[in-house]
């Protein structure tokens, strides 16, 4: 059971609405005053549209933020079916096409849609911009590991629908697996979103009936876990990456990863009902409210905004998209299984 003695407070939406105007979201912010001279990316209001679609019971202004959202995808999305990333503030786009990490958050907002969107006619919409996706051959693991999100739960909302299982396969056939030895991280070293590679894994083996994926993602989330702890708290990878040999804890930690581990471990939860997996859903929330190597809060409840990033001084004051919505994840992920457990 978590820990009754915890104090989760609910995601405010109050600084992505400030962050938010009536063509997107803004990518950041100098303290907490959006930067208009920096536009927008594809990639924030993508992780935005899934922090909205996995919130019940959304109010007017946050359904207009969502669609917002949503009409920001279909207008990034080029004739070929990808996506442009980064969109000035006078509505230029200023590159030729998004990284493929861009391409594959944009499909994960696109399946969380499919199965989450508040309107009916969003999620038939976000089927439909899905389907005519074209098949996906991407190098990157996150890239990979991002679709895959997307498409399982793409296939969730219609089990009958031969694309989405077909998109599903060729994304998950090129995430990483385990390696043998003392360092079983298919990648030399940590890099930025680690635990969207185990999580993937989770939920393409649940989707495939894959035994093989569960145990591999299993045991990559769990060894990361042990990698990424340090006195009963998380300590995160740093922005730079880390790999064995080099001195912990790391700084800049950004809330990216604690997003990124509160989903994977709550996949791992439901997957499995291990309550430890639970306790590490929670332990990412805790970091953000300065349970963490630094004994610094980054998370400010009141204004629902959270900071950039985990100094060895405290914290980076700017609160910019990326770590907003990365914190809104979080609790909704914490609150979700405390409560589940029975400690809310």
């Amino acid at each position: 059971m978590v820990d009754d003695g915890v104090t989760l407070p609910e995601p405010s939406f109050a600084h992505l609405l400030e962050l938010t105007d009536d063509t997107g979201l803004f990518e950041h912010a100098r303290h907490q005053l959006p930067r208009r001279d920096r536009g927008y990316t594809t990639d924030d209001v993508a992780r935005a549209l899934i922090a909205l679609c996995r919130q019940p019971n959304l109010g007017p202004e946050l359904i207009q933020a969502s669609l917002t959202y949503a009409g920001f995808l279909v207008h990034a999305r080029r004739p070929d079916g990808s996506f442009h990333n980064r969109l000035s503030f006078d509505r230029r786009f200023t590159d030729a096409v998004g990284s493929e990490d861009t391409q594959g958050r944009a499909l994960w907002a696109l399946g969380t849609a499919t199965r989450l969107a508040s309107q009916p006619w969003l999620r038939e919409l976000s089927a439909e911009l899905l389907r005519h996706t074209p098949d996906p051959h991407w190098s990157f693991p996150r890239a990979n590991a991002f679709a895959t999100l997307g498409f399982v739960d793409a296939l969730a909302s219609d089990l009958s629908d031969p694309r989405f299982t077909g998109l599903l396969q060729g994304v998950a056939r090129r995430l990483p697996r385990s390696s043998p030895g003392s360092w079983p991280w298919p990648e030399k070293r940590l890099a930025y979103c680690n635990a969207r590679l185990p999580e993937a894994l989770l939920a393409a083996g649940v989707a495939l009936g894959d035994d093989s994926m569960l145990d591999d993602g299993l045991r990559l989330l769990e060894w990361l876990v042990e990698a990424e702890t340090s006195g009963g708290h998380f300590s995160f990878t740093p922005v730079g990456g880390w790999q064995e040999g080099e001195p912990r804890p790391g700084f800049d930690q950004q809330p990216v990863e604690a997003a990124a581990m509160a989903d994977a471990a709550a996949r791992a939860w439901r997957v499995t009902g291990d309550p430890e997996w639970a306790k590490r859903v929670v332990m990412a929330a805790e970091w953000l409210l300065g349970n963490n190597d630094s004994g610094a809060a980054l998370y400010e409840a009141a204004a629902g905004a959270c900071h950039d990033g985990l100094t060895s001084q405290g914290v980076n004051a700017n609160a910019g998209a990326e770590s907003t919505v990365s914190a809104i994840l979080v609790l909704q992920q914490a609150r979700f299984v405390a409560s589940a457990q029975g400690g809310e």
